[in-house]
């Protein structure tokens, strides 16, 4: 696990905190071990989710890395006093485990997508941006939780396919209670990648690059799909401000 000296907590959660380059110099360093560990990429939705849920706040906060995704949980670093925080965001770090991946000869496996179909698609964008990317490994769960022996089954052939970076995108808190389990089982480097499936096989589109660098990727999301994120952006948003400004001008702590 990361040293938590290099984690600055937001609200309750603890992020890793530093340049893009360290924060990707620490996740080489999890490759480089034999055995199994587990990386968060938290945005406001996760804070949120570890703020109301204990358990949750245990799983998030005990992965070995938690970066960055969102540039608000960025922001919140900088306020608070790490200004040499910088977003990391999922789809970067995958594409550049990718790159890492096809470079080295390392086993890429991919655990989620919302359909055989969106796997697929991932699978072909990533073999077209990396050619030599070896992709051993490739399975869309069902939506129903796993049985035991299904669960068993599926860590067996992630080992068995010799997978090193596991691509795991079945949503934010599902995938990190995932990891969280398989971890003592697998041996490889996990990643709750989530939406980065989705933007990789072209399923949805980007922010504007303003948006992005303004913080405002979440309302081009919103405006995007309002049946399924009006709840999560209008009611978690406010109350992560809220808070966090009880945080930063009063320096209240919520663990």
């Amino acid at each position: 696990m990361a040293n938590n000296n290099d984690r600055v907590d937001v609200l309750k959660m603890s992020v890793s905190t530093g340049s893009r380059i360290k924060l990707m110099e620490q996740l080489k360093l999890l490759l480089s071990a034999d055995s199994g560990s587990y990386v968060c990429l938290s945005n406001v939705h996760m804070c949120m989710e570890t703020f109301d849920n204990d358990h949750f706040k245990n799983i998030v906060n005990g992965a070995d890395l938690v970066l960055p995704d969102g540039l608000p949980i960025s922001m919140a670093q900088r306020m608070l006093g790490r200004t040499d925080a910088q977003q990391t965001r999922g789809e970067y770090v995958m594409k550049l485990l990718c790159q890492e991946a096809a470079t080295k000869g390392l086993h890429v496996g991919l655990y989620g997508g919302s359909s055989d179909e969106v796997l697929e698609r991932v699978k072909d964008s990533l073999k077209q941006m990396y050619p030599d990317i070896v992709i051993s490994y490739a399975y869309s769960p069902p939506f129903r939780a796993l049985t035991n022996d299904e669960e068993s089954a599926v860590f067996k052939e992630i080992n068995s396919s010799r997978v090193d970076i596991l691509f795991v995108g079945i949503g934010c808190p599902k995938q990190e209670i995932w990891m969280s389990n398989a971890k003592p089982h697998v041996g490889c480097v996990m990643l709750g990648v989530g939406a980065a499936y989705d933007f990789i096989s072209g399923s949805k589109m980007h922010a504007p690059i303003w948006m992005q660098k303004i913080g405002l990727e979440w309302l081009f999301r919103l405006l995007s799909e309002p049946k399924r994120l009006w709840k999560r952006y209008l009611k978690q948003n406010p109350r992560f401000i809220f808070y966090f400004l009880q945080q930063l001008l009063f320096k209240k702590r919520f663990h």
